[in-house]
């Protein structure tokens, strides 16, 4: 696997995964707006396979995350992708999100693919470190789990500079 070099972008079939992963062009872009930098932390919320955790600490020396899971099967899972593609780089934390970011040590930056309420987006925004970048990739076709919660959020939150990617802007 060292032949994969360190840019995001691992196959999907690198990882141990149950159908549910942040496909490899997700990943990439992804990446391109989350921006690895060397010893810098990521929360990957709603891990899954881990990969956007593994794919983070793979880009910049010294890069670790905290991958985030509530469902048992998915945080082990991610641990074997752990050991196999980032040893030592990637801490899994099982929990509902919004229960236990708070205890975790402030981000660089997060990813989140799982499912979002307003109240993980507001922790995470609370334990961002400044100048941190928040990407939320949602796959829902209902507007009330991907679209109206952010704009909601951003509208309750102005201090933000909001970049979204907009529907018609992707290929």
């Amino acid at each position: 696997m060292d032949d994969w070099g360190t840019l995001p972008g691992l196959p999907d079939e690198a990882f141990e995964h149950d159908g549910l992963i942040t496909k490899l062009h997700q990943r990439a872009c992804a990446f391109a707006l989350l921006r690895p930098l060397p010893g810098q932390l990521l929360w990957d919320i709603g891990a899954g396979s881990g990969a956007m955790a593994i794919e983070w600490c793979r880009a910049a020396p010294g890069a670790r995350a905290i991958g985030v899971e509530r469902k048992p099967e998915r945080a082990a899972r991610a641990r074997r992708n752990v050991a196999k593609l980032a040893p030592g780089a990637v801490e899994v934390v099982e929990g509902a999100a919004v229960d236990v970011v708070a205890d975790l040590e402030p981000p660089d930056a997060v990813f989140i693919g799982g499912g979002a309420t307003s109240g993980v987006l507001d922790a995470c925004w609370e334990a961002l470190k400044p100048g941190g970048r928040i990407v939320f990739s949602n796959c829902s076709l209902d507007p009330r789990e991907g679209e109206d919660l952010v704009a909601a959020f951003l509208r309750e939150t102005p201090e933000i500079a909001a970049d979204p990617v907009l529907p018609g802007e992707l290929p």
